[in-house]
């Protein structure tokens, strides 16, 4: 089995199927591969599987009863179930389409949070580094410096997706899963966000769920279309948009359905 690993994918999934009830799919035996250093887009319809995909490749599915998981994802070549789910979910950090810092904590608390849940003792200098660093990566430093005891919710709306950004990176994941992250957000808190997305592939890979095909045009190298939980195809966002080769991507691109 070692020989079929493609070490050139940071993540690889093989036929993952995902599903609520016995014999019902929400996701049906999707292969795919996540280079390093990349964006890669999920779209579809609604109801198409691609939160459910997203939500499978850091375990959190385990976090309710009844859902069933098949197939294999392998993160880095290891096969994350074989893995401890709480380090998996630092490995593959997830925001969510709301901010959502938490609300009893302040911005500092928040950023830290990761750590307190997975019961990781900083020293205070540990804490302040981290802080500053997360803070920073995500632009949100200078916004927030002389604010750091108040809490999270006191922040915008796009401020609060950026401080939950950096909650997540503060565990220095290897991937950055985000579903839907801007669809709460105005324009000009959209635009911060993607541009930022620009600058953590650097350092991280992303992989986002989206509805906004024009977000996906602009902001992921390479694009996976979903349909009635099949993966109907995936390549660069530029081949898939200029030529898809399936009949239900062009139908969907051009708003023929979705």
């Amino acid at each position: 089995m070692e020989n079929s690993v493609n070490t050139h994918y940071l993540l690889e999934l093989k036929e993952v199927s995902v599903s609520y009830s016995p014999g019902k799919y929400a996701v049906e035996r999707v292969s795919a591969g996540i280079y390093p250093h990349t964006v890669t887009a999920i779209m579809g319809p609604s109801g198409c599987g691609k939160s459910t995909l997203l939500r499978a490749i850091n375990r959190l599915h385990e976090l309710y009863r009844d859902i069933t998981i098949r197939g294999e994802i392998l993160l880095k070549g290891q096969d994350i179930f074989s893995m401890n789910p709480m380090k998996v979910r630092r490995l593959a950090g997830m925001v969510f389409q709301r901010p959502n810092p938490f609300p009893t904590m302040s911005i500092y608390g928040n950023v830290l949070a990761g750590y307190k849940l997975n019961n990781l003792p900083l020293t205070q200098a540990d804490k302040d580094e981290i802080v500053e660093r997360s803070l920073r990566s995500v632009n949100l430093w200078e916004e927030v410096k002389d604010s750091l005891n108040k809490r999270g919710t006191f922040l915008s709306g796009g401020q609060q997706q950026r401080l939950c950004i950096a909650r997540t990176l503060a565990l220095k994941p290897e991937l950055l899963l985000m579903d839907e992250p801007t669809s709460a957000l105005d324009p000009i808190s959209t635009g911060r966000i993607e541009e930022l997305i620009l600058e953590l592939k650097e350092q991280y890979t992303i992989v986002i769920v989206t509805h906004n095909m024009s977000q996906a045009a602009r902001i992921s190298d390479n694009s996976m279309f979903m349909y009635l939980g099949e993966l109907v195809e995936m390549g660069t966002t530029k081949q898939m948009f200029t030529k898809p080769a399936d009949k239900r991507t062009e139908d969907y691109l051009t708003g023929a359905f979705g």
